[in-house]
């Protein structure tokens, strides 16, 4: 009997080591999970600023004549809409219309396009496009070759600039900087809601940006943050998170995610399902759940209606520590409507939500 593969580590681990991270899992890497507290990390993002490695998160590039064009013709979104410099939230689906995955196009040149899919799903994406590309373009998986680390706060701007990176731009842009002699991308990005910065790191260059940022950070009370924290943050934001809001089995017409499909574009990987369930309508569709009592959600637990009939899951479940409460996203029958009240099955207790529209909360500069 063999076992487990072993688990791939950022080029930052022994720093998360010395700061005394708390480790787990997260698509075949081991990542920081927490530091100081999941609630401490997270307020900290809220009200002032956070730094986190999210080294695990794919990378590929597709180059050479018509590479944006070939791109365009297989994930979801219209990259026609962006130009060199922009960056654009995308899918890559199935022929059922399911989402492989979820992914960041960074558009550089016509001939020169840079991915970041999921960590657990990147060897499949460059397998996709590799398999269909054109003569001249070629896709190379780069997921071992970059660090990325994302500012995230209130407080981005200042820390990101005091180590002299570009900032300001609109969201969903990038530029391309030097930091020591080495070129670092850095993009208006984000998955916490708050105003934030995402850094393209050479693997050589990260622990030396990442030194930078926690010390230009410490007059704003910058903390490491982990992806405990992270996954509440978007949770209250109703980010989705692949593998369980979206999976291959759960379409974008059904995530209410049909604004990163460019319907209007001749073809597309999946457009076929997806033009059609988007005409007869979605039989599931993702709600948002804000718990009445103190109930905390947990995903794949049953949502049901007053007479104890199943509408659904759980998809993300959590604790909101700016709300104080449980909330949840959800898979719920057609049917199921915003302002509607349901019952979570919490270990056998029947707790009440009400179903409403994410974002469960107002954040300072909202972003997505």
């Amino acid at each position: 009997m063999t076992g487990s593969p072993e688990l791939k580590k950022s080029p930052l681990h022994e720093r998360h080591v010395a700061l005394g991270a708390k480790f787990a899992e997260f698509g075949g890497w081991e990542m920081p999970l927490e530091y100081s507290g999941v609630v401490a990390e997270h307020t900290a993002v809220r009200t002032s600023v956070g730094v986190f490695d999210v080294s695990h998160l794919g990378k590929a590039t597709v180059t050479g004549p018509g590479a944006a064009a070939y791109v365009n013709a297989c994930l979801s979104n219209d990259l026609g809409k962006i130009t060199p410099g922009q960056a654009q939230y995308t899918l890559c689906c199935n022929e059922r219309g399911g989402v492989v995955d979820d992914l960041i196009v960074y558009l550089h040149a016509d001939d020169n396009v840079f991915l970041i899919p999921n960590a657990a799903n990147t060897a499949e994406v460059v397998r996709l496009l590799q398999a269909d590309a054109p003569d001249g373009v070629v896709v190379k998986n780069t997921h071992d070759d970059y660090a990325i680390l994302a500012v995230q706060g209130t407080n981005s701007d200042e820390v990101v600039a005091a180590i002299g990176l570009p900032t300001g731009h609109d969201y969903m842009s990038f530029a391309v900087a030097d930091f020591a002699g080495t070129p670092v991308v850095v993009c208006r990005t984000g998955y916490t809601g708050e105003r934030g910065y995402e850094l393209v790191v050479p693997n050589a260059a990260a622990l030396a940006v990442f030194d930078a940022l926690l010390e230009a950070g410490a007059q704003y009370g910058i903390v490491p943050a982990g992806l405990g924290a992270r996954d509440t943050l978007r949770t209250e934001m109703g980010y989705p998170l692949h593998g369980q809001d979206i999976s291959p089995d759960i379409t974008p017409v059904q995530a209410r995610s049909g604004w990163a499909v460019g319907w209007k574009k001749e073809h597309f990987w999946g457009d076929t399902a997806l033009r059609a369930e988007k005409e007869a309508g979605p039989a599931r569709v993702l709600r948002g759940l804000l718990a009445v009592g103190r109930g905390i959600p947990r995903p794949h637990m049953s949502v049901l209606d007053a007479a104890g009939t199943a509408l659904g899951e759980v998809t993300s479940g959590t604790f909101s520590p700016s709300l104080k409460k449980g909330i949840a996203l959800a898979l719920l029958d057609a049917t199921v409507k915003e302002g509607d009240q349901v019952t979570v099955d919490i270990r056998g207790r029947q707790e009440p939500f009400d179903v409403v529209k994410p974002p469960f909360v107002t954040v300072n500069v909202r972003e997505g």
